[in-house]
């Protein structure tokens, strides 16, 4: 197998922001748990769940947790009984909110069948 160009070391430190970006969001369902928290403002854990089909819940709570990490999602525990949790943007979520637009007009541009409607549309950028 040929080397990878990109492991010599000044190339790495070439693609440093691009290998940043995709080491957070490079899990199966951080993207469109980014949607909806999004397009929703608020989730919860369950409606996530619902939302996206196939996830197990395992895999939903390392992406939060991830995703929450890297800072691009706040968690709000409530004390009640039963507990409530609910997921929002932080401000640097928001700040990619351009760019989470721009990946669905490029998907629907070039991956959709012609005459694809989108239930969503755009993003608000807040």
């Amino acid at each position: 197998m040929a080397a990878n160009k990109f492991q010599s070391p000044d190339m790495a430190a070439r693609c440093l922001p691009m290998a940043s970006i995709q080491a957070i969001l490079g899990g199966k369902w951080k993207i469109l748990i980014l949607w909806y928290v999004a397009f929703y403002k608020v989730q919860r854990f369950g409606q996530l769940m619902r939302r996206l089909d196939g996830i197990t819940q395992a895999s939903l709570t390392k992406q939060l947790r991830e995703l929450e990490q890297d800072g691009f999602l706040h968690r709000e525990i409530y004390k009640e009984i039963p507990p409530r949790v609910e997921y929002s943007l932080t401000e640097m979520g928001k700040s990619f909110i351009p760019i989470l637009n721009q990946m669905m007009l490029w998907s629907k541009e070039h991956l959709c069948p012609p005459g694809y409607a989108s239930p969503y549309g755009e993003l608000p950028l807040e």
